[in-house]
């Protein structure tokens, strides 16, 4: 399953570095879906969805940090466990109960964004 970051976040910042897929974005900024992967172009996600990797994504916060579920792995296949919930000073790195996946799914998406490594 995906990390969400929960309201209680206090904008310190920390878990955005840590992250290796470049999932973890400030409030209101946008995202795209080659930022530090290997993505480019129209691709079609493990997921089945087609996306244009190098088209700006909507922020899914305004307020807070937040983390693009299509993009987080809980850092499997680069670490033991999720470094933003690691970091984070207050907790508010959580699982996220909307987007479950398995530990294969999630191996498998770290592997589509970053073949090489």
């Amino acid at each position: 399953m995906a990390i969400v970051i929960t309201d209680e976040c206090i904008n310190c910042g920390a878990c955005e570095p840590e992250c290796p897929n470049t999932a973890i974005y400030e409030g209101a900024d946008e995202w795209r879906y080659n930022d530090g992967t290997s993505l480019e172009g129209d691709v079609v996600l493990p997921d089945g969805k087609a996306v244009n990797a190098e088209e700006v994504q909507e922020p899914i916060s305004d307020e807070i940090y937040y983390i693009a579920p299509d993009k987080c792995t809980e850092c499997m296949g680069f670490h033991e466990e999720p470094q933003c919930a690691a970091v984070c000073p207050v907790d508010c790195c959580v699982p996220d109960d909307d987007h479950v996946e398995s530990e294969e799914t999630l191996l498998a998406k770290q592997k589509f964004m970053h073949p090489d490594g």
